[in-house]
């Protein structure tokens, strides 16, 4: 009699939910956004680079109002011009990143100075565009690249390689840590996340330097920024896994990939991105990596702290939060019962 009674639909649930088939409903449900989303946010990001915001000198004598509203049309933007009294100033502020280009007046011609180092994209904009807007401003008009970018990475993506390997390569190795490691400790977990992220560092540093040539590194920096990078996806990753346990990679991958590596500046400059992620980029891991690898490889002598006050805000924060809530994070073992017995 009771195999012949039909179950109520609270005991189809009830069954359904102790079952192994929801966090498989499930899994299915998040994989199959989070594709759309994957592709989504880097199409909004890069299919399409548009320039919202370019900033570049002016500097020298001569009729610039016409060309710079010529040039602001061919590129359909607004560019922020500020005037320097000298060239070797204007320089020091394409030196300094806070330029992308010079605009030299020199009579009744200009002279256009790109820095492909500060931002391929925008270089190759800037570029296309101001031999007709010249024309159109009947001012004859030269470019010429200042600070090119290494030969063997002509499109300068291979920075935003090296960041995105980092970024991944971090917190997969967590992951793989919670599964395979599970009875690690705090210390012992933080400790083993440190030294793979030194390891792997140094991997990422001698196969594009050392093995393929890619491009030179300034090494040891270079390695210290993989290894910071690492470290903090890592822990960023064990943060989560604390916080909400085995639904950790959900809010990883959105804070780490769905939005930090679209915007990081590393595949199309921040001048080009969205507003909202040109903002926000420069404060997430992937984009405080690329910035940081960025100016030590094309602008050493320029080298800006605000990119490792970054990475290693958040590597306090989620080493913080691990360390606070560890009771919280599964896995662990019992060392003290251990060592009595």
């Amino acid at each position: 009699m009771d195999h012949a009674r039909h179950r109520t639909a609270r005991e189809h649930w009830t069954a359904f939910r102790e079952s192994p088939f929801l966090p498989a409903v499930v899994l299915l449900l998040i994989l199959a956004a989070a594709a759309g989303l994957f592709a989504g946010s880097y199409c909004y990001a890069m299919a399409n680079p548009a320039p919202r915001h370019v900033p570049v000198a002016v500097t020298g004598q001569g009729g610039s109002a016409h060309l710079v509203r010529a040039l602001d049309a061919g590129l359909d933007t607004s560019l922020s011009v500020r005037p320097y009294r000298t060239y070797q100033a204007a320089r020091d502020a394409v030196e300094e990143q806070r330029e992308f280009a010079i605009l030299v007046l020199q009579g009744n011609r200009a002279q256009l100075d790109v820095a492909a180092a500060a931002g391929a994209s925008v270089s190759r904009l800037l570029t296309q565009a101001a031999p007709i807007a010249g024309r159109k401003a009947g001012v004859p008009l030269t470019v010429r690249d200042i600070r090119p970018l290494q030969p063997t990475d002509p499109q300068g993506l291979a920075i935003f390689y090296i960041s995105l390997a980092s970024v991944i390569i971090g917190f997969v190795g967590a992951i793989q840590l919670s599964v395979h490691a599970r009875a690690l400790n705090a210390g012992e977990r933080i400790f083993f996340i440190a030294a793979y992220a030194a390891l792997g560092g140094l991997s990422i540093c001698a196969v594009v330097d050392w093995l393929l040539g890619v491009l030179a590194l300034p090494f040891r920096e270079s390695w210290g920024i993989c290894t910071l990078t690492m470290f903090t996806s890592g822990m960023v990753f064990t943060m989560f896994n604390t916080l909400v346990g085995r639904w950790a990679m959900i809010p990883t991958w959105g804070l780490m990939v769905l939005i930090g590596n679209p915007s990081s500046g590393g595949a199309v400059s921040w001048p080009l991105l969205p507003s909202p992620l040109g903002l926000i980029g420069r404060w997430l891991p992937p984009g405080a990596s690329v910035n940081a690898q960025h100016t030590a490889i094309y602008f050493h002598a320029h080298q800006h702290v605000l990119p490792f006050i970054t990475l290693a805000a958040w590597s306090l924060l989620a080493t913080a939060v691990f360390l606070i809530w560890r009771h919280r994070h599964p896995g662990g073992r019992e060392t003290a019962r251990a060592h009595a017995r």
